[in-house]
């Protein structure tokens, strides 16, 4: 007769006990229940576009993960709030809100966007810098590397949208 196993029973299991604190050079450092003590740690979302609070690794300084973080906000507090600094710190995503113009529609070309971080310019290669990530779920990549995330094609105003559509 099958089991039934409750995700919360699950969660419990693979998620160990640890603590965790910043050593005086400002890097983290945990303390696995067992004692096993990680300088460096590093954390790493699963998946950091479609579910950013679940599924969070935390990484040691050699690469391999050493706990997983099934939920953020299962944590406690002080762990939680260290954990979403350094996520911070490493992560820099724009999202596009709108594209306000386009300097030509061969490329290289530069775009003028308007991001949840204000208004920026960017350097578009290629249209292979444009990605779809899912179903209107776009990553936009510049000739600098950063990555700018339009999060709902759909979302975006009848002027970005009729841009956007020349490079995809």
């Amino acid at each position: 007769m099958p089991t039934d196993i409750k995700l919360a029973d699950i969660d419990a299991a693979a998620t160990a006990t640890f603590t965790l604190s910043r050593n005086p050079f400002g890097r983290l450092t945990l303390i696995h229940d067992d004692g096993t003590v990680y300088e460096g740690v590093v954390p790493v979302r699963a998946f950091p576009i479609s579910a950013p609070q679940g599924g969070i690794g935390m990484m040691s300084a050699d690469g391999h993960e050493v706990v997983w973080i099934p939920r953020l906000e299962a944590l406690p507090a002080a762990e939680r709030s260290m954990i979403e600094e350094e996520l911070a710190s490493r992560e820099f995503m724009p999202e596009i809100e709108r594209i306000v113009e386009v300097s030509t529609f061969a490329t290289p070309s530069v775009w003028t966007v308007q991001t949840d971080r204000g208004r920026t310019s960017l350097v578009l290669r290629g249209e292979e810098a444009i990605r779809r990530l899912s179903g209107n779920t776009l990553m936009v990549s510049d000739s600098h590397g950063i990555h700018y995330l339009i999060r709902d094609l759909m979302a975006l105003d009848k002027h970005s949208r009729k841009l956007l559509d020349r490079f995809l």
